[in-house]
């Protein structure tokens, strides 16, 4: 069955994702039409982890392709076992039998990759494609012939066609453009950071062993963050990661001690350890002025 939108959104929020009315709603729309979706959006939005909760939302297998400079069809399909293949044979050798081309090239000694093995789940697994703009035009070119017919060619077994058809997620961070021809076979979503009321309610859902002052003092410092022109913005892991380090070491507010303990945690360059030097003063200074 087809979870409705509200359905989608409260099975999320359950498992610590806030998804916005248009973030579900795509999600939905992957789900009834059988549609790829492509999110795009800057790092550490929620991207990856939107795939992985739609997974767990419906009960089925998270199967993730992550691509990359370089990444060929066959190493995203399937590989032949040779280390098996050669003991095959060895071993015919000393019986003294022959082998023939179809012993060795069967289902025994095949490895599906991430791309057979979601076609071959019985039943539809979300398929993962993380970070298509990092992998080369050939192989989103035959990405896009996959996407269409949901059958793949190797040489040696024939045509396998999908048993079920997964739902597709596809995730970009800009770091180049993609085809038109891509996009027309997706449904698209751009994904923000998300607001401060959303983020302070992720951190709390994650967490649930924060107190409302740290929770929304951290919340509220990363924010004043992502205005900076930092090397590296921090996404919502971070914003966790800083929450978690916090709470481990036992602070129930965030003073100028615990920011500079912690700091790794969210800004991970000394360039923007320093540019965001005077900010983080002020973040701690209306901490304490707060008490």
């Amino acid at each position: 069955m087809i979870p409705a939108v509200q359905e989608l959104q409260d099975a999320f929020q359950t498992r610590g994702y806030v998804a916005g009315d248009a973030l579900a709603t795509s999600l939905r729309l992957v789900v009834g039409l059988g549609k790829p979706l492509l999110l795009e959006g800057p790092a550490g939005v929620g991207k990856t982890e939107a795939a992985k909760t739609l997974a767990d939302v419906l009960d089925t297998r998270l199967i993730r392709l992550q691509c990359y400079e370089g990444l060929d069809a066959q190493s995203a399909l399937y590989e032949w076992n040779y280390a098996r293949q050669l003991l095959h044979l060895r071993a015919a050798e000393l019986r003294g039998d022959g082998v023939a081309d179809d012993d060795l090239y069967g289902e025994t000694f095949l490895m599906p990759r991430p791309l057979l093995q979601a076609i071959r789940e019985p039943k539809p697994a979300v398929l993962l494609i993380d970070e298509i703009d990092r992998a080369d035009d050939a192989f989103e070119a035959f990405l896009l012939e996959l996407l269409a017919e949901w059958q793949i060619t190797v040489p040696e077994l024939g045509t396998l066609s999908a048993v079920s058809r997964p739902h597709v997620i596809l995730t970009s961070n800009r770091s180049r453009e993609l085809s038109d021809a891509l996009r027309r076979r997706c449904l698209y979503h751009w994904t923000e950071y998300p607001s401060r009321a959303q983020e302070l309610l992720i951190v709390q859902s994650r967490l649930p062993g924060i107190n409302e002052t740290l929770a929304r003092q951290v919340t509220d410092a990363v924010h004043a963050l992502r205005a900076l022109p930092l090397g590296k913005t921090p996404g919502v892991a971070e914003t966790l990661d800083w929450a978690s380090a916090l709470l481990s070491l036992h602070a129930d507010h965030l003073d100028a001690g615990a920011l500079q303990a912690t700091l790794g945690a969210v800004l991970k360059l000394r360039e923007d350890q320093l540019l965001a030097a005077p900010t983080l003063q002020g973040v701690a200074a209306k901490a304490q002025a707060r008490g």
